[in-house]
Parts: C-alpha cells; structure tokens; sequence
C-alpha cells in the first residue's frame, strides 16, 4: 500500500510524464536499523525538475514525501529528470 500511496503524492504534487516505483522492501525486512519502513525507488519525469539541480529535486521529493520519511519509508532511491533528459535516455 506504502507504494500506491508514494505514486500518488507524487502524481500529485509533479503532474509526471511517467512515474515508476519499485518496491524491494521484503529483500531488505529485518537488516540493521530498519524498523519497518519499507525500500523504494523511484523514477520520475517531470517538467517541475527543470532549472533544479539533482538536490534540489530529491530535496523536493523529499518535501512531497513528508511524514512517510520518519516511518514508512526507510529508504528511498530516486532518480528524477525531466522530459528532456529522459528522451536522450539519462
């Protein structure tokens, strides 16, 4: 459920071109440190990415994910470009 309702703040919050998630968190349940929060990652295209430096976007995903940081997501991979990026295969 945590990844439906990732994409859907995302979705949003950035209007994406595309937005995909890959949930990894059962290869991850139970290692030191994680205490219950799920692993994702995230590929996102959207226009809201141009003129923003790769921190800044993560910065903004971050923002969006809010709450969901401190307990339903323990890690989060992201990798956020633009459209144009994204049509030269970045």
């Amino acid at each position: 459920m945590t990844a439906n309702t990732i994409k859907q703040k995302l979705q949003d919050a950035l209007k994406p071109d595309l937005i995909e998630i890959i949930d990894h968190s059962a290869a991850h349940a139970g290692h030191a440190g994680n205490k219950g929060g799920g692993h994702y990652n995230v590929t996102i295209v959207s226009e809201q990415f141009e003129g923003k430096s790769l921190v800044q976007r993560h910065q903004l995903i971050y923002q969006i994910m809010g709450d969901m940081m401190k307990d339903e997501i323990h890690a989060l991979g992201i990798n956020a470009l633009t459209p144009t990026e994204n049509s030269k295969g970045n």
